[in-house]
């Protein structure tokens, strides 16, 4: 009984129905913010709402005690006598941010891993990004104590949808190694009670301990995702999994001769290669057809991936450079020269570009496509900093810019059940919206430009929050 009402409460928690006034913020997280009145009028803005809908210019947005009052054109809605009028005239507005694959820990070269509760959750909200899913965990109560904190007001930050620890097979390393059905059910329990609503599979877990969790886990009222390996993509959907990250990086549907429960050697190389993976073969067309007949949505997280292919990012985001302590900054640097200058490659651009056009062929057949920063691997796509370079990378991959706002917004509010309230600016909604500097149907690169972040209808300045954690990614 006792799992069953710790679970109660923890979806309570993770419910964003009730809104956090500024007069019930701490002390520290006031002095972050810029926008405190109860009412307020954003006017002559461009809004790209994130349902889909084309852009519109000239809008005004109104703010009512953290909700969305009223959206229309400025020059017919009504300002509230008292409100706040804010003059957002050569600014876009989109809904906050939806990270569905954004972790509260950072890796970097040399075997740096740490937790990054302060200086990520910090990130992800100035950026705009304000609502995450840690989507694995490396210091698990590290996480749980860093939401509650953000949940009492009494630290800046998103809303944080807990996932477990990462489980596994072999090597799991940090991770929780599952090699029976008795563990496994353990496993769901256990961090069930703890509040968790999200379990992340990694990629040696073999096929029947994962079944067994996906079923505990539903039991629970909870959902799995998974970056797997030795379960194919195919595999996991017909066992019920309610989530898959990355995309074709890690889909081992494309490995020829794949044998069961097997991780096969190069993964990343194999399944990206055109010779394997192209819209031509069955697992292409399969592997799409069987997510979106199940109603599987697919994590993009190109930023992550990005940066381990040569010649890419073709310029470094200075932000990131500074964000991050001097030791980790010369060591990320040297690993990426390393990239650049290897004259044998196994990875190429080609591939990353293939797997581009599987998130667009996905989406394109009706696939739920959302998206993540995943601040791991060789630590260049920060929190925050790493969901922005995803807009870029996604208009790159051939959405248009009301589609990528929509993947990185709405669709992922709908991963995480909570579209009801967020991912969308409209009448009724949570007031979760990020303000950017220039036009971003034009512009994509104003997505850097984050000029206000509301969250509960707080408007949060970005800058001071920056300038908070500079130097300190990688420390803590």
């Amino acid at each position: 009984m006792r799992g069953f009402v710790l679970l109660g409460a923890a979806l309570l928690l993770a419910s964003p129905a009730s809104a956090q006034r500024a007069d019930q913020l701490s002390r520290q997280v006031r002095q972050y913010v810029s926008v405190a009145e109860p009412v307020v009028a954003l006017t002559n803005a461009l809004v790209i709402d994130g349902t889909g809908a084309a852009p519109k210019s000239a809008q005004t947005i109104i703010l009512r005690d953290g909700r969305i009052a009223a959206v229309g054109p400025s020059a017919t809605t009504a300002i509230p006598a008292g409100a706040r009028t804010i003059d957002l005239a050569g600014h876009t507005v989109i809904p906050g941010i939806v990270g569905v694959h954004n972790h509260l820990f950072y890796t970097a070269p040399g075997g740096r891993r740490v937790a990054a509760t302060n200086t990520s959750t910090r990130l992800y909200l100035a950026s705009g990004v304000t609502t995450i899913r840690t989507t694995g965990s490396n210091a698990p109560y590290q996480d749980i104590n860093a939401k509650a904190a953000i949940d009492r007001g009494e630290a800046p930050g998103p809303r944080v949808h807990i996932t477990t620890p990462y489980f596994t097979g072999e090597g799991g390393g940090y991770m929780a190694e599952i090699h029976t059905p008795e563990q496994a059910r353990r496993f769901v329990n256990y961090w069930g009670d703890e509040g968790a609503t999200w379990l992340k599979a990694y990629t040696t877990i073999r096929g029947d301990e994962l079944k067994v969790i996906i079923e505990e886990a539903h039991k629970r009222g909870m959902k799995v995702t998974g970056h797997i390996c030795s379960v194919s993509f195919r595999e996991a959907v017909a066992m019920g999994i309610d989530n898959l990250e990355h995309g074709l990086p890690t889909a081992s549907d494309f490995a020829p001769g794949k044998a069961k429960d097997d991780c096969p050697a190069n993964i990343l190389a194999t399944a990206t290669s055109a010779t394997n993976a192209n819209p031509g073969v069955d697992a292409w067309t399969g592997t799409i057809k069987a997510m979106v007949d199940n109603k599987v949505p697919m994590t993009s997280t190109l930023a992550i991936y990005e940066l381990i292919f040569p010649g890419r990012p073709p310029v470094q985001d200075p932000r990131a450079l500074e964000a991050m302590a001097p030791e980790v900054r010369e060591a990320y640097l040297a690993q990426r020269k390393m990239i650049d200058e290897n004259p044998n490659p196994v990875l190429t651009v080609p591939m990353l570009k293939n797997a581009m056009a599987f998130e667009k062929a996905f989406a394109d057949a009706g696939g739920l496509l959302a998206a993540g920063v995943d601040p791991t691997g060789i630590g260049g796509a920060l929190p925050g900093y790493g969901d922005q370079r995803n807009y870029e990378l996604l208009l790159e991959a051939g959405f248009t810019p009301v589609q990528v706002v929509q993947i990185m917004t709405l669709n992922g509010a709908k991963v995480l059940g909570v579209e009801k309230d967020l991912g969308s600016i409209e009448v009724g909604k949570i007031a979760d919206l990020a303000v950017v500097r220039g036009n971003l149907t034009t512009e994509p690169i104003a997505i850097r430009n984050t000029t206000h972040v509301f969250k509960d209808g707080v408007g949060y300045d970005p800058a001071p929050i920056i300038a908070s954690v500079k130097g300190r990614v990688g420390i803590n």
